[in-house]
């Protein structure tokens, strides 16, 4: 009883304000990835990293008509990549990880909150500590299968920022059995293909998080899960704490306005990463040997997500999958086929012109429709000023954006 006592102690205790405690969620994550083994970077992987990512570009200047987006090139290990996106992570996560929190303070019932008084803020503190560990060993996981700042469609580390993990790149391209340079290569290209549409798209950021948002802001709390969760605390057992598992206890709201944000939520996702695939697929044919083989892996990975993936899905109740990501790819082949380049990525100039989810039925019809209005939006500059960002409720300049000059897009 001691023991257990001066474990809840320390999760109380543990500094962190807000639903979930975030502090713990970092020290959670990070203790597990020194158990799993976090690689430092060598220099030879910072050298090939850069050089990848000079290579990206270069091939990526013919096959699109935004400008490169990137303003620094760096080289992340496992942790790092935790750090630098830990910021966006806490925008996502925290409206659901709140209705949890206010969840457990639900069950206790009104005549005993009268007597507990002040000591109710300890439930929202011990509910805050409790996410925060399950959220840091999904992190955990996601940290050692993610490969670049932009794997999972969005914006998560700093604007401008192309970022590489080599230590999963290396093992993702043994498990695909083909070279380590060209999965390096073909991982670069998707990243910078990201920070184009990222950085030269000044809506772009506010609309997929904000498309996030308001999906997580329609999922409701399973109570029932909660309270079985809670019923699985043996105060004898210290270990119990943390083998709490929160899993499954947010589901989606079956209303017509949630199905529309989820509808919003995965045409965004599929457009970003339907682009991003035709374009670097696009790039790199006729460079890379394996480039058809690298394609379809990725499209697979992307579509079904990987274990941790599914493991955070499970935990807030929000999946990052593009589901319509091959129809999306044929939407954008098609754009490029009956408006050229620079008339396909014209689209990326407002929200209000990107096809609907509707329109993924036909793409040749949608590519041929209004071709003179595209015709006169191909002289759009993306490289300049392209209007106020939209950005996400209580979207702020990052301190990892202010760091080293590096400002919003």
């Amino acid at each position: 009883m001691q023991q257990f006592m001066s474990q809840l102690q320390h999760l109380l205790s543990a500094s962190g304000s807000g639903p979930v405690n975030w502090d713990l969620a970092r020290q959670v994550a990070a203790s597990q990835l020194a158990a799993a083994g976090d690689p430092a970077v060598s220099p030879y992987e910072r050298h090939a990293v850069e050089e990848a990512l000079r290579i990206a570009d270069l091939w990526l200047e013919p096959a699109s008509a935004l400008p490169s987006g990137i303003r620094n090139t760096v080289s992340w290990n496992r942790n790092e990549w935790i750090f630098r996106t830990l910021d966006v992570w806490r925008k996502l996560c925290d409206p659901v990880a709140s209705r949890m929190v206010g969840a457990m303070g639900d069950l206790v019932p009104p005549e005993a909150r009268a007597q507990l008084g002040p000591m109710q803020s300890m439930v929202a503190t011990l509910g805050g500590a409790l996410f925060g560990g399950q959220l840091g060993q999904a992190l955990g996981s996601l940290a050692a299968e993610v490969l670049s700042a932009g794997d999972i469609g969005l914006p998560l580390g700093p604007a401008g920022t192309a970022a590489l993990i080599p230590a999963n790149i290396k093992a993702y391209g043994e498990g695909l059995e083909l070279p380590e340079d060209e999965v390096r290569l073909y991982v670069a290209l998707r990243e910078a293909a990201h920070q184009r549409l990222f950085e030269h798209v000044p809506w772009l950021r506010g609309h997929v998080l904000n498309a996030v948002e308001t999906y997580a802001a329609g999922i409701r709390v399973n109570r029932e899960a909660i309270e079985e969760a809670m019923g699985r605390v043996d105060p004898t057992d210290p270990e119990s704490m943390q083998a709490i598992a929160l899993e499954g206890i947010f589901t989606p709201e079956d209303s017509p306005t949630q199905k529309a944000s989820l509808a919003r939520l995965e045409t965004a996702l599929a457009l970003v990463e339907g682009w991003v695939c035709h374009v670097v697929d696009g790039a790199a044919a006729g460079r890379l040997p394996n480039v058809v083989a690298l394609g379809e892996a990725f499209r697979r990975r992307r579509a079904a997500g990987g274990p941790a993936e599914q493991t955070f899905a499970a935990l807030v109740g929000l999946e990052l999958r593009p589901r319509r990501l091959r129809e999306a790819a044929a939407l954008w082949a098609a754009l490029t086929e009956h408006r050229g380049i620079a008339g396909r990525d014209a689209l990326w100039g407002h929200p209000d012109l990107l096809p609907s989810d509707d329109d993924f039925a036909d793409p040749v019809a949608f590519a041929m429709a209004d071709v003179d209005l595209m015709t006169e939006l191909e002289s759009f500059d993306f490289s300049a000023p392209g209007g106020p960002e939209e950005k996400a409720p209580g979207d702020t300049e990052r301190p990892d954006d202010a760091e080293g000059g590096e400002g919003r897009s």
